[in-house]
C-alpha cells in the first residue's frame, strides 16, 4: 500500500489501526486484483457496478443527515456536496459503464440488493441517525478513503493506465490526485468530531469504522460470487 498523499490526522490514524487487517485484505481481495489486471469477467464488473450505484444512494442519504446534525454551515454545506459527489460525479462512471454493459437506470432501480450491500446500507444509515456524530463520521468515511487508497496504489503498481484497459475510466476516477482534497476535508472533521466527543463515543467510532471496513471487503465479495439470498 503506497503512503496517502493527504495528512491523516491522529484519530483516522487509531482508526486505520484497528482496521489494518481487514484494510490490507481488500488490496488482496480477487475482484480487486482482476479488475486492476483487466481480466475481470464484465458480468462480475456489471452486478458490482449496478449494486454499488445503489450503495450511493444510502452513501448520500447518510452524509445528507449527517449534515443536519452538525451547527457549523461549512460543515452542513460540506456533507450536502458530498452527497451530490456520490449522486453525480460517480454517477457519471456509472452512466458511462452502464452504456457499455447494457443497463441504466431502471435496471439499477429494479435489481434486488444483496445481503452484503443491504447490511452495509442499514448500518451507514444506522450511525448517521442513532450514533454520535464522530460515529456517523466514523462508519462513513472507509467507503471514500479505502477507494483513492486502492486507486493511488493500483495506479502506483500498474504505472500508466492504458486507453485499451477496460476498467480504465475506474482506475482512473479512483487514482485521481483531485481526490486528496477531499480527504484532507473528511478526515479533518472526522478529528474535530473526534476531539469533541468523549472516549466511549471514541471507541464507538473505531468500531463503526471497522465495521465499515469489513463490508468494503464484504462488497467485493459478494460481487465476486454474484450473491444472492440463501432463502
Amino acid at each position: 500500500m503506497s503512503t496517502p498523499a493527504f495528512d491523516v490526522p491522529p484519530f483516522a490514524k487509531r482508526c486505520l489501526e484497528a482496521a489494518r487487517g481487514q484494510w490490507g485484505a481488500s488490496f488482496e481481495h480477487p475482484f480487486v486484483l482482476a479488475l486492476a489486471e483487466g481480466t475481470l469477467d464484465a458480468e462480475k464488473f456489471k452486478f458490482y457496478q449496478m449494486q454499488d450505484a445503489r450503495y450511493l444512494e444510502a452513501f448520500a442519504d447518510a452524509a445528507s443527515l449527517i449534515s443536519t446534525r452538525c451547527v457549523a454551515p461549512v460543515d452542513k454545506l460540506w456533507f450536502v456536496d458530498a452527497a451530490r459527489m456520490a449522486l453525480v460525479v460517480e454517477g457519471e462512471l456509472h452512466a458511462g459503464y452502464g452504456e457499455k454493459l447494457g443497463y441504466g437506470p431502471d435496471d439499477i432501480a429494479a435489481i434486488e440488493l444483496t445481503p452484503n450491500n443491504r447490511a452495509y446500507q442499514d448500518h451507514m444509515i444506522s450511525m448517521a441517525t442513532r450514533g454520535t456524530l464522530v460515529e456517523a463520521v466514523g462508519a462513513l468515511t472507509p467507503c471514500p478513503w479505502l477507494y483513492i487508497a486502492l486507486g493511488q496504489h493500483l495506479l502506483e503498481r500498474l504505472g500508466t493506465i492504458e486507453d485499451d484497459h477496460p476498467y480504465a475510466s475506474w482506475l482512473r476516477m479512483y487514482s485521481d490526485p483531485g481526490f486528496n482534497e477531499y480527504m484532507n476535508e473528511i478526515l479533518g472533521r472526522l478529528q474535530r468530531f473526534a476531539d469533541a466527543a468523549d472516549e466511549p463515543a471514541r471507541e464507538r467510532a473505531v468500531q463503526a469504522f471497522v465495521t465499515s471496513v469489513r463490508y468494503e471487503w464484504m462488497f467485493w465479495q459478494q460481487a465476486w460470487e454474484h450473491q444472492e439470498w440463501p432463502v
